[in-house]
């Protein structure tokens, strides 16, 4: 009986062995390493699918799956983005040590798509002056390290609430960092406006910023947005500092 229940456990054991050696090879990776000059990379597989990236000779992709029709694979981009390159264009490689330099899965993180984008915008949230507080920022992109960004933004307060707009210039200190410091500096109007506007009227106001955070940039061009300014408050005759604290999501593309 000893014999017996031996010989079991050793099959079972390497039955075991066995599946999880078929699983692991099931998990080992597979690339694509771009071997033409340049090639498309596209929404779906056919050339009448938009173009979502332009690959050059030696980049290398993950691949997801593999198209029958038109022998098109299903890869995936290092910011986590999914698209379709033909075969042809391409060399199929495995993980392993013959594998490029550059064949790995994208992570949480992702390179930053400042380095080829056009425009971008965030929604912002945080306080002002204690002071709840929200801003939309578009962006337009002059170069990876430039963006010129107007701003619109609303305040409420008890007593009323602050409507903040303007414009101003961002730096980049590391357009191709996942995680960039970056500084801010801006200027425009503040319009206070009363709750009940028929005791008090509605005041202007100028208003200067100054201040930088951090950028993250995550998977599927997905913007993590971290701030912190001063802005002043300003007419003719006085003003007045106050301190921004906001963070919010975004992209550029």
């Amino acid at each position: 009986m000893k014999s017996i229940a031996t010989l079991l456990l050793v099959v079972g054991l390497l039955g075991a062995a066995t599946v999880a050696r078929a699983a692991d090879e099931e998990e080992i990776d597979a690339f694509a390493r771009v071997v033409v000059a340049e090639t498309a990379l596209r929404s779906g597989p056919g050339v009448t699918h938009r173009v979502i990236y332009r690959a050059t000779r030696g980049e290398t992709f993950l691949i997801e799956g593999r198209e029958g029709t038109g022998f098109w694979l299903k890869v995936v981009l290092p910011d986590g983005r999914q698209g379709w390159v033909l075969g042809d264009t391409v060399e199929p490689i495995g993980a392993g040590p013959d594998a490029p330099e550059g064949a790995v899965k994208p992570g949480f993180f992702a390179p930053p798509a400042l380095q080829e984008a056009n425009a971008g915008f965030a929604l912002m949230g945080g306080v002002i002056d204690g002071d709840g507080y929200v801003e939309i920022r578009p962006a337009w992109v002059i170069a990876p390290a430039i963006a010129l960004e107007p701003y619109a933004g609303l305040a409420l307060q008890r007593s009323g609430r602050r409507v903040v707009y303007g414009a101003g210039g961002t730096l980049n200190f590391a357009p191709d960092w996942a995680i960039a410091p970056f500084m801010h500096i801006g200027g425009g109007g503040l319009r206070q406006i009363p709750n009940d506007e028929f005791v008090r009227d509605p005041q202007d106001f100028f208003h200067a910023r100054a201040g930088g955070g951090l950028l993250v940039s995550l998977r599927l061009r997905i913007l993590l947005r971290l701030e912190a300014n001063n802005t002043v408050i300003f007419t003719e005759d006085t003003y007045r500092n106050v301190q921004i604290y906001y963070g919010g999501l975004g992209t550029y593309f």
